[in-house]
């Protein structure tokens, strides 16, 4: 015990500069390219043997059952396995065809159309990574094919798949409940009107842009086909928006709860799949190994930040770190954008999972002291989270497109191309600041 001691006596320390040496380790273990959830669970079981003693293991095993036990956990594997089930899908196939009769003669329409059909598929599943990749392989080809601008047609691609964090049913906003022990329908309600904002600042850009330089959009061609035709497309969508009505019909009208719906919306998207000849044991094989790849990403990270957040919370950490931010000002305003700040430097390196999970323990409670609806401030951190999927070094949108896009696009372009969409959604963030009735809180 005496070598023991020796060796790890991070309690003389003191609490300031043991935040500055666990998050030094957090930064230097990252670095070294050793996954999030392995680096937090080290660096929690560190701090726990040297500030508590051995002792204090079973603190951090019961930390972590509080995060996987929750009920409402559950939903989150099953709108994972509807994006799954989508991705091996027709689905967003023909809801893009049926896309092609929104937008009529304008110019830009095919743009406007793919962030349409974003919205639809946030809506069905809220998983981003697999709507990008969908997004890139249906509507890019299309659009470089007719002579879109390069840089417009990519940043549509990735701003419109990363929707799924604000439409509701989002995965970002499930965890932001779970960690900040707040109603998901109410985040889901919340959450409704800005995200239909955001996906609207999108669609004016991009026809303002397309106004102001032809250049960037060819001009539409008439739709000279038969009504005949045109309703055949329309039966591509009546399935999805039925999934859809469903799921958050079922959540805003009280029926179900969260988990209930994703189960009602797993079982929508499988009937459809078996309506359009499509359901195959190979396609449930298929879309259930990807959604237990996913969902055990998901959870690795959230056993790992539980761990680290519950050390850090019985050093006094978390009271440390949250005079310090209050001590920034006293202006509320103030100190929301300092932590809108953090939120956004760290999401240029850290997958949105652990961000939720390591900083919201801290920020709720300061939140809520300054007079703040925590609800509201979840929506807040779903757009901050927009802006993560997008910024570089590390944006995970840029990298779900390249995976599917021409070799002759670099990650580079795709970067230099989203730069004009973080801008709206800082603004968008912005918005939500300055005017909080927006999300009806």
């Amino acid at each position: 015990m005496d070598a023991f001691t020796v060796l790890f006596d991070l309690k003389a320390l003191g609490i300031e500069q043991a935040t500055l040496v666990m998050f030094a380790m957090l930064l230097a273990l990252l670095v070294l390219g050793i996954p999030l959830a392995f680096v937090t669970l080290l660096v929690a079981l560190i701090f726990a043997l040297g500030w508590f003693g051995p002792m204090a293991v079973p603190l951090i095993t019961s930390r972590v059952y509080s995060f996987v036990s929750s009920f409402v956990f559950v939903s989150v594997p099953m709108f994972v396995l509807m994006a799954a089930l989508l991705d091996r899908s027709g689905i967003a196939r023909d809801l893009f065809d049926a896309m092609k009769l929104v937008g009529g003669r304008l110019r830009g329409a095919v743009a406007v159309q793919t962030i349409f059909l974003a919205v639809i598929l946030a809506a069905m599943s809220g998983i981003i990574g697999g709507e990008i990749v969908l997004l890139g392989l249906l509507a890019l080809p299309q659009m470089l094919r007719q002579g879109y601008d390069r840089n417009l047609a990519i940043g549509v691609i990735c701003a419109g798949g990363s929707l799924g964090t604000m439409v509701p049913p989002s995965i970002v906003l499930i965890i932001y409940g779970l960690t900040a022990n707040v109603s998901i329908g109410d985040l889901f309600t919340s959450a409704f009107i800005p995200g239909f904002m955001l996906a609207g600042f999108y669609v004016v850009y991009v026809l303002t842009r397309c106004y102001l330089n032809p250049a960037l959009a060819p001009t539409p061609e008439p739709d000279t086909r038969p009504w005949s035709e045109k309703i055949v497309l329309l039966r591509g969508i009546v399935l999805p928006i039925l999934v859809v009505i469903f799921v958050l019909g079922s959540i805003y009208g009280g029926i179900a709860s969260v988990t209930e719906a994703s189960a009602v919306g797993v079982a929508g998207v499988l009937l459809s799949t078996v309506v359009r000849g499509e359901f195959t044991l190979t396609m449930l094989k298929g879309a259930a190994l990807q959604t237990l790849s996913t969902v055990g990403m998901i959870v690795w990270i959230g056993i790992g930040a539980s761990a680290l957040v519950g050390v850090f919370n019985l050093m006094g950490g978390i009271d440390f770190v949250s005079d310090l931010i209050t001590g920034i000002s006293e202006n509320p305003t103030i100190i929301i954008l300092f932590m809108m700040a953090i939120l956004f430097v760290l999401g240029m390196f850290l997958d949105w999972v652990g961000i939720a999970l390591l900083t919201m323990p801290i920020f709720v409670p300061i939140v809520k002291d300054l007079g703040y609806d925590p609800v509201w401030f979840g929506v807040l951190f779903a757009m901050n989270m927009q802006v993560s999927f997008l910024s570089p070094p590390f944006g995970p949108a840029a990298f779900y497109l390249k995976s599917v896009a021409p070799p002759e696009i670099s990650l580079g372009d795709i970067f230099r191309s989203l730069l004009p969409f973080i801008a709206i959604q800082i603004f968008a963030v912005g918005l939500l600041i300055a005017f909080p009735w927006i999300t009806g809180r």
